[in-house]
């Protein structure tokens, strides 16, 4: 491996380290700011003083960001979008947005259109596409000054080119229009494929935002390296790509520090759990990266169907309130601002830190500063945090069977040593940065997700693995040195002939001369 610099920006604090084929060359650990991009640049400054001038000469910086996932759940820096769904005569009586949390759909929805054409469940047309609808929802979309624009077609993974005439068209009566398509993003599902589509075309100013100010950030402190953004799948993109589908960035947090667990440990298969300052995230590992889910996920109370990790996150932290009369742990923190409010850092909120500090799992800030609390409070607060993260072990396991269990996170001291299913729990050395050390190890992932009519298994499967490289290829990844991740397959009976749905996603390293965006 060659030397290179992960970055995690977490709700409390953003992490950085420098690692090579050796291991963790340096970390440091600094609090979040408001502006989170200042932040990133003091992490790079604070890790290039502790390392030394040879820092800046590293061949990559990867980078996860809580950017995306939080401008959705806060309803904020998100763009006004247009939705052309492409499904008449059919699907015309749930509109875009229509199980959208309404104080968030009010903030994009920019207008919908509904245009004859699609597929149908076979991969054949329905109807011929409208080409004159979807000129004349072009220009109105011109007019209302809309830049940014959802096109979702029925049954569009099974065929793209209903969806491609359309985003030729609209960039044709719309020059510099910003598209998402979704055979892009989502899977078979016209709702939840839709709801990622307008998500990501809704994010698409910030997105832009985002990464150049991350690459100012590198080039400040004078580093040169191009520059990665971090996946949900727990692999990274180039910063080009990540401009264009920032939904694919939601989850990296989490399956950083799931990737960095397995880096640091050894383990490939294991349990892991990232006790942060505002959440404990709860996932497995299988093969070395989380496990995905299979389900429908969502994201800021809007339902969606996309690579997700399987996680469950709970609201236990080192910055997680404790209350008196009656004891009360979580699921508030105090977030970035553990420095100032927690009681053992002079504040005056009672959080786990300085629980974990009365119990003598933390050493940090100043003891004297809780001496006047009682021990049956941290006792029971313990106990509280001990009896939630069990039982979040107990629900994200999928057998009776004893696991291992590897604990990361700045707040990994509050996880107990005896956890009912677990057979043992790894402790790792820079286990509070192993989201950053995640970030830094990263590959670069391909996936194919496609239905196949009148293939054999085999065949079906070899066509999507090769659909799978040549994405990854795209996206940056070594061509040699790709490997499968996932390979599973599953007959469809409900389709004329012999249909197969193959899924396979592969990873590579990223190539040796990538190209910067």
């Amino acid at each position: 491996m060659n030397q290179r610099i992960g970055i995690d920006v977490g709700g409390t604090n953003t992490d950085a380290v420098l690692v090579d084929a050796n291991g963790v060359v340096g970390a440091i650990k600094s609090p979040t700011t408001v502006d989170v991009t200042s932040g990133v640049r003091g992490a790079l400054t604070e890790l290039i003083n502790s390392i030394g001038p040879s820092a800046k000469q590293v061949d990559s910086v990867m980078i996860g960001t809580t950017h995306f996932v939080n401008a959705v759940v806060q309803r904020k820096d998100l763009n006004k979008i247009a939705a052309l769904r492409v499904t008449l005569p059919g699907s015309a009586s749930l509109p875009p947005l229509v199980d959208w949390p309404k104080d968030l759909a009010r903030v994009v929805n920019g207008g919908s259109y509904f245009i004859s054409g699609g597929n149908e469940f076979d991969g054949q047309q329905v109807v011929p596409l409208d080409e004159d609808a979807v000129v004349k929802a072009a220009q109105s979309i011109r007019d209302s000054g809309i830049t940014s624009v959802g096109i979702t077609a029925s049954f569009s993974p099974l065929s793209s080119a209903c969806e491609d005439r359309v985003a030729e068209i609209i960039s044709h009566e719309c020059p510099g229009i910003r598209i998402t398509c979704s055979h892009a993003l989502g899977r078979i599902g016209l709702l939840e494929r839709e709801n990622a589509t307008l998500l990501n075309a809704s994010l698409l100013d910030l997105a832009t935002n985002t990464t150049d100010a991350f690459r100012k950030a590198l080039d400040d402190v004078g580093i040169t390296a191009p520059l990665y953004i971090t996946l949900n799948d727990g692999t990274v993109t180039s910063s080009e790509l990540a401009r264009k589908f920032p939904v694919y960035c939601f989850a990296s947090g989490p399956t950083n520090s799931m990737r960095g667990a397995a880096f640091l440990s050894g383990l490939q298969d294991a349990i892991v759990c990232d006790v942060g300052g505002t959440t404990a995230d709860i996932g497995c590992l299988v093969n070395g990266f989380p496990r995905e889910a299979n389900n429908v996920v969502e994201i800021g109370g809007v339902r969606t169907l996309f690579r997700m990790p399987d996680l469950i996150s709970i609201g236990i932290g080192g910055g997680t309130m404790v209350r008196e009369n009656p004891l009360g742990v979580g699921p508030e923190s105090v977030g970035f601002r553990l420095l100032e409010e927690a009681r053992v850092f002079g504040g005056s909120q009672l959080t786990l830190t300085d629980v974990a500090v009365a119990s003598g799992l933390m050493d940090v800030g100043d003891k004297t500063q809780i001496s006047d609390l009682p021990e049956t409070l941290f006792t029971a607060a313990l106990a509280t945090a001990h009896q939630k993260i069990s039982l979040t072990i107990d629900q994200i396991k999928t057998d009776s069977q004893d696991v291992p269990m590897i604990a990361v996170g700045g707040g990994a001291p509050l996880i107990p040593e005896k956890i009912p299913g677990i057979s043992e729990v790894h402790r790792v050395p820079f286990h509070g940065v192993a989201n950053a050390v995640g970030a830094a190890i990263a590959q670069i992932s391909g996936e194919a997700d496609q239905v196949f009519q009148d293939f054999t298994r085999d065949d079906a499967l070899a066509a999507a693995l090769e659909i799978a490289i040549e994405n990854a290829v795209k996206s940056g990844a070594d061509r040699q040195s790709i490997k499968i991740i996932e390979m599973e397959d599953l007959p469809i009976a409900y389709l004329p002939g012999h249909a197969i749905r193959a899924r396979v996603r592969v990873v590579g390293d990223i190539a040796a001369k990538p190209k910067e965006c």
